[in-house]
């Protein structure tokens, strides 16, 4: 079934993820999503509604606007529709860590038969995010890039950027770096939570993942004391952040519209 690897690798009795259904009914619109999800090592998570279920490819460096940038893309298990508006915190087992929903919005496929795009490994579509627009593909690899893995799988893929005028030089994922969701950060986002869990225990102790889940504990902790002596302006601080999100939206693509380097037109 659609969903047995991804509820074979939950323990739903600890982890607040959603176990979901297959969606049965057709929707006009087809959802997509991407979340930040900064676990054993940071990456996005990209996920296209199909077929009643989300498809997931996990994105180590994050999508780029720039058409040059061929961003590998590790085909994952199909998560349920539910988990499109997932944000929170997996305290432990697969995917421990802060799950931060980074942009949302549809998508339309550029192709007449989305499963035979993708048996074929090329799939090219158009999104419509907050963050993310234009037109895209995915393209299936023979494992010849760094990360990828090798033996034939066909778990390794590219997210490629085409040239369009969404199409640029900026770093999206260092200019909108924070939730469409709540506005927030992964400090915020753990703040919410409980910040203490990871204090001995935390998913990644070494290295750069390390350093930054140490700095970001220390963040929410100092989050939650300052919200816990202002209880007041904790319980307003998120209200009426679904309303902000479609002003935020148009700011951000105002100025990453501006901000980049129109790229010239192909021949």
């Amino acid at each position: 079934m659609a969903l047995d690897e991804y509820r074979k690798k939950r323990d739903f009795t600890k982890t607040p993820e959603p176990a979901g259904t297959v969606l049965k009914k057709k929707r006009p619109e087809l959802f997509f999503c991407v979340q930040k999800h900064l676990a054993s090592h940071l990456h996005y998570d990209f996920r296209l509604e199909h077929n009643g279920v989300l498809l997931s490819w996990a994105v180590p460096k994050g999508p780029s606007l720039n058409p040059k940038d061929k961003r590998l893309a590790m085909h994952v298990e199909d998560h349920p529709y539910d988990y499109g508006e997932f944000e929170g915190v997996i305290p432990e087992g697969y995917g421990a860590g802060i799950v931060m929903l980074w942009d949302e919005g549809t998508w339309a496929p550029e192709v007449d038969d989305v499963d035979a795009a993708l048996k074929k490994g090329d799939l090219k579509f158009t999104l419509n995010g907050y963050k993310l627009k234009g037109s895209w593909v995915l393209v299936r690899t023979g494992g010849r890039y760094p990360g990828a893995r090798s033996g034939g799988d066909g778990r390794s893929w590219l997210l490629i950027k085409h040239r369009d005028e969404w199409s640029g030089d900026l770093d999206i994922t260092t200019f909108a770096p924070r939730s469409v969701k709540s506005d927030g950060d992964f400090a915020d986002i753990l703040g919410d939570k409980t910040p203490e869990i990871w204090r001995s225990n935390r998913p990644a102790k070494g290295g750069d993942t390390g350093a930054m889940f140490a700095r970001i504990i220390a963040q929410a902790e100092k989050l939650k004391a300052t919200n816990a002596g202002n209880p007041v302006e904790s319980k307003t601080s998120h209200e009426g952040t679904k309303a902000r999100r479609a002003s935020k939206a148009s700011k951000t693509t105002k100025a990453s519209k501006s901000a980049r380097t129109k790229p010239k037109r192909a021949s």
